[in-house]
C-alpha cells in the first residue's frame, strides 16, 4: 500500500483566496492545505492580511476569488453560523465576552447557540428542556475545568484578569465543538508567565480534544514554541512557509519584519 493511500484527507484546503478592500489587496492568492491535528502559526507585520484570512475562513467577509473546502465541504462564502455548525470556531483580537454575565453563563450561552429548542418547552419548563439545561450546565462546568476557570464560575466575566478573560473566550469557542480552532493573537497583552501558561494550554487542548489549530500571534516565543509549521504573510501574500527553524533563518522574513537582513538570524524572534 502506498504512503499516499495512508495519508489522511486534509481537513482544510484553501486555494487562490483573495480579498481587496477599496482597491487595497488585503489577501492575494492565499493557498493552504491543512491536515487534521496540525498546529499552524500564521505571522506577519501589521496589515499583512492575517485577520482578513480569519474573517474569510469564518464567513465574516466573502472572498473576491478563491475556494475554501472544509472537511470535504465547500464553505466558500457561507454564513458565519453555517461555518460554526460545520466545525470552525474562532477567538478575536479584541476579546468578545458578555461582560456583565457570569463566567459560567458565558459558556452556557455559547453552548445554547448550538442546541435546538422549542419555545413552548422553555416557557413551560417541560422535562426535556430541564434535562437539556442540566446537561448544558454540566458541559459548561467541564469546559471551565479544562481551561482552569472553575473557581471563577460565578464571577462576572469583566472582573477576571486579562489572561483569564482570554481563556474564557477560548472556552466559549470550544463550546461549539469545533474541529478547527482559529486563535487570533491569544497572547496579546499577556506577561511572559501568562504567555508560557497559554502555550502549554493550547498544546494540551490540541492533544486532548484532537483539534486542528491555526494561531495568529505576534509573540514569536509562543509561535516558535508550539507550532510545527509556520506561514509568513506580507502585503497579503505568503512569503515563506516551513518549520519554525527554517522561518527564523529566512531572509525574506527578516526583510518583512526588519526592513533589512541582519547577520544574526535569531533577530526574527524580536
Amino acid at each position: 500500500m502506498s504512503t499516499e493511500a495512508l495519508s489522511p484527507a486534509p481537513l482544510l484546503h484553501v486555494s487562490q483566496l483573495s480579498k481587496a478592500f477599496r482597491g487595497v489587496q488585503a489577501l492575494h492568492d492565499y493557498t493552504l492545505t491543512l491536515q487534521p491535528r496540525t498546529l499552524l502559526g500564521v505571522i506577519g507585520p501589521n496589515g499583512a492580511g492575517k485577520t482578513t484570512l480569519f474573517n474569510l475562513l469564518t464567513g465574516v467577509v466573502s472572498p473576491d476569488r478563491g475556494r475554501i473546502l472544509f472537511n470535504g465541504q465547500d464553505i466558500t462564502g457561507a454564513s458565519p453560523d453555517a461555518i460554526v455548525r460545520a466545525g470552525i470556531a474562532r477567538t478575536f483580537q479584541n476579546i468578545r465576552l458578555f461582560r456583565r454575565m457570569s463566567v459560567l453563563d458565558n459558556v452556557k450561552v455559547a453552548l445554547q447557540s448550538t442546541q435546538p429548542f422549542r419555545l413552548a418547552e422553555a416557557v413551560l419548563r417541560l422535562p426535556r428542556f430541564v434535562a437539556q439545561e442540566q446537561a448544558l450546565e454540566e458541559r459548561a462546568k467541564a469546559l471551565l475545568a479544562m481551561l482552569e476557570l472553575e473557581p471563577y464560575a460565578a464571577m462576572p466575566a469583566d472582573s477576571l484578569p486579562y489572561g483569564l478573560q482570554r481563556r474564557l473566550e477560548i472556552a466559549m469557542a470550544l463550546a461549539t465543538n469545533p474541529k478547527l480552532l482559529l486563535l487570533d493573537e491569544p497572547a496579546a497583552g499577556m506577561n511572559p508567565t501568562e504567555a508560557n501558561a497559554l502555550m502549554h494550554l493550547i498544546a494540551r487542548l490540541r492533544d486532548e480534544l484532537k483539534l486542528t489549530i491555526i494561531l495568529i500571534e505576534h509573540n514569536m516565543r509562543v509561535v516558535m514554541g508550539i507550532c510545527e509549521r509556520v506561514q509568513v504573510l506580507n502585503y497579503g501574500e505568503i512569503i515563506a512557509e516551513g518549520t519554525p527553524e527554517a522561518i527564523q533563518n529566512d531572509t525574506r522574513v527578516l526583510r518583512a519584519y526588519l526592513g533589512t537582513v541582519h547577520s544574526e538570524p535569531n533577530h526574527a524572534r524580536a
